[in-house]
């Protein structure tokens, strides 16, 4: 029997919460009355089991991945799969590193198959799915650390844009950090690539070996962590401005290729209180008055 997941409208009347597990979800829909209806109907229908699918799988999606063959059965899987395919051949990825964003992409591609809406968005503790109809446009604020309340820069996707995915990864987020950011955000065409991809570059954002980095196994603060024993940040002492500088370019560098190839749109890399952005013009300085919302993981959508 499948387990029935939350499902509540927040007490605004407007955004939808699904909740499952791990998986937390918001959602808003904008267009008519029974077009937005219809499309939550659809994303509470393919919600319900979805986490199930997951963990029928869940064995293969803990492990390395084959760049090019995939094993895998489930549509989530394969979108996962997918995902970090395109970074397995040079480096240790799990179709973990886009669990999120392929969730929020999956229930988006419902209620878009059941309504035709103008606007909407998935987002999946701070990994958001897009829909944007001609002229609209969508307001994200980017925090300064996914634990924290403080916004760091605000951005405008529009309509016209490719962008339709947004994820944030790093040391303070859900998941485990193999680099030093604090926070890395990724613009990118679906959500799932945002996902992989920030988890690539926050990876890339580091100062491997540096004495004030305190490192451990991933399995010893997580037995069935998909990283295993490889080493993952759990504390930052001081670091010089130049040690900052060298950490931030180094994740740049690995942004600045990943945006070459097509893989992402821009990104945002935030360290111990500095900022490095990458063919991410739409990020502009926060002007706080602008905004009326409250915070969901590391992006928010005002």
């Amino acid at each position: 029997m499948t387990r029935l997941p939350q499902i509540a409208l927040l007490p605004d009347g407007k955004r939808l919460h699904l909740q499952d597990g791990p998986i937390d979800l918001v959602i808003e829909a904008k267009g008519g009355e029974d077009e937005v209806r219809a499309a939550y109907e659809a994303a509470s229908r393919r919600f319900t089991g979805l986490l199930d699918e997951l963990c029928e799988e869940l064995g293969e999606l803990r492990a390395a991945v084959d760049p090019v063959w995939c094993a895998l059965k489930g549509v989530v899987a394969r979108r996962m799969h997918a995902a970090v395919a395109p970074f397995a051949a040079d480096e240790f990825i799990t179709p973990m590193a886009a669990v999120a964003g392929s969730v929020a992409e999956e229930i988006l591609v419902a209620m878009m198959g059941a309504a035709s809406l103008e606007r909407a968005y998935v987002n999946n503790g701070g990994d958001i799915a897009l829909h944007l109809a001609a002229g609209e446009q969508f307001s994200v604020g980017l925090m300064d650390r996914p634990d924290r309340q403080g916004l760091m820069r605000t951005m405008v996707v529009d309509a016209a844009d490719p962008v339709r995915g947004i994820a944030t990864s790093g040391r303070h987020g859900r998941s485990f950090s193999l680099g030093i950011a604090d926070a890395v955000t990724v613009l990118a065409r679906t959500a799932s690539q945002a996902d992989a991809a920030a988890t690539i570059v926050a990876n890339a954002v580091d100062l491997p070996g540096h004495p004030a980095v305190a490192r451990c196994p991933a399995n010893q603060l997580q037995p069935d962590s998909d990283l295993g024993g490889r080493l993952v940040t759990r504390e930052i002492g001081p670091l010089s401005d130049d040690e900052i500088d060298e950490a931030l370019r180094a994740g740049a560098n690995r942004a600045q290729q990943l945006l070459v190839a097509g893989l992402i749109e821009g990104a945002a890399l935030r360290l111990l209180g500095e900022t490095v952005t990458v063919g991410a013009t739409g990020i502009k300085a926060a002007t706080f008055p602008a905004f009326h919302g409250s915070a969901i993981g590391s992006a928010m959508h005002v």
